[in-house]
């Protein structure tokens, strides 16, 4: 089976690892056919968007759910850490990691690589700028501080 085009900003980053933004029920369905039992959450529940019982419906179709919400306004190290510990935890296993747009994600895996964890600085980079280019709160939290004063930046609305 092949990767699922109409997921929102679905993006493969190596043969064992996806993101994206929110799937729905549907297309949680055909991530699993693509091998994938486990899947990690960024995004609140609260969220305009999410689904209203993601953990369930994983659970139906027999895949492992982690839960991480990242509040957009405030991520946080802790939030980082547990991302972390999902990763290392899973590190052999095929996985989807999302959010609502793929923007917390492409920022938590942009860090990750670039704190020498997992994956290619530059590529993640690339995956992280066309989504999107993060400012203030998310500028630091990626550590390019010379971007802290400026908007979050959207790809195809910003630049």
């Amino acid at each position: 089976m092949s990767d699922p085009e109409d997921v929102i900003n679905w993006r493969r980053h190596d043969a064992r690892l996806t993101s994206s933004g929110q799937p729905t029920e549907a297309q949680l369905a055909q991530i699993k056919a693509l091998g994938v039992a486990d899947v990690i959450n960024l995004g609140p529940h609260s969220n305009k968007g999410a689904l209203d019982d993601e953990a369930g419906t994983l659970a139906e179709l027999g895949m492992r759910y982690t839960y991480i919400p990242v509040d957009f306004e405030a991520p946080t190290s802790q939030d980082f850490d547990a991302f972390c510990a999902a990763m290392d935890r899973l590190r052999d296993a095929p996985v989807h990691v999302h959010c609502i747009y793929n923007a917390r994600v492409s920022a938590f895996f942009y860090r990750y690589a670039k704190e020498g964890l997992g994956g290619e600085v530059d590529q993640a980079f690339a995956r992280m700028d066309s989504i999107w280019r993060p400012g203030g709160v998310w500028a630091r939290f990626i550590g390019k501080a010379d971007d802290a004063p400026l908007p979050n930046r959207y790809a195809g609305e910003d630049y």
